[in-house]
C-alpha cells in the first residue's frame, strides 16, 4: 500500500521525477512511478504512473507502438490525440491507441494530473519531427497546438 499525502498529488515514499532526461521537447511536467518499477514488484506486467503538467506547460508530441490509458485526476487541459483536440476534464479516461500522435497540455490555468498505466515491456516514445508531423496531421488546429 502506498499512501497519498494531504493533497492526493504525492505519496509517501514515491519521489517525483523529472518527466524525461531530454528537456528540450517539453515543458513543466514530472512523474511518480506508483506501480511496477520496484523489485519486489515485477510480477505485474503494467506499470502505473502519475504525471503533472504545470500550469502552461505540455508533455512531449510523440507516438509509439504499444498502448496506454489515461485517467485524468487533477485539474482540466487538452490533448492532441492524432488530428483531434479533446478539452480534457476531471475523471475523463483516454485511450492512446499504438502509433498515434498525442500530447498533453495544462492550458486552462492549471495543473493537469493524470494516472498512465502502460505495459511493462514497451517500445520507447518517438518524437515527431516536422516531416512525420506534415504527413501525419491535416488539422490546421492541431498543427498550431503542437510544442516541441
Amino acid at each position: 500500500m502506498i499512501k497519498a499525502d494531504d493533497t492526493g498529488y504525492a505519496w509517501e515514499s514515491v519521489s517525483r521525477e523529472e518527466y524525461k532526461g531530454d528537456r528540450s521537447c517539453y515543458k513543466g511536467v514530472h512523474r511518480c512511478s506508483l506501480l511496477g518499477e520496484k523489485a519486489d514488484e515485477q510480477q505485474l506486467n503494467f506499470q502505473t504512473r502519475y504525471f503533472e503538467v504545470e500550469p502552461g506547460g505540455y508533455t512531449s508530441f510523440e507516438y509509439h507502438r504499444h498502448p496506454h490509458s489515461v485517467v485524468i485526476i487533477r485539474g482540466s487541459g487538452t490533448v492532441i490525440l492524432g488530428n483531434d483536440l479533446h478539452k480534457l476534464h476531471l475523471h475523463d479516461v483516454i485511450y492512446v491507441t499504438p502509433n498515434t500522435l498525442h500530447q498533453f497540455h495544462a492550458d486552462r490555468g492549471e495543473p493537469l494530473g493524470f494516472i498512465c498505466v502502460v505495459d511493462r515491456y514497451r517500445d520507447r516514445p518517438v518524437l515527431a519531427d516536422e516531416e512525420y508531423t506534415a504527413r501525419k496531421i491535416q488539422s490546421s488546429e492541431v498543427l498550431e497546438k503542437i510544442r516541441r
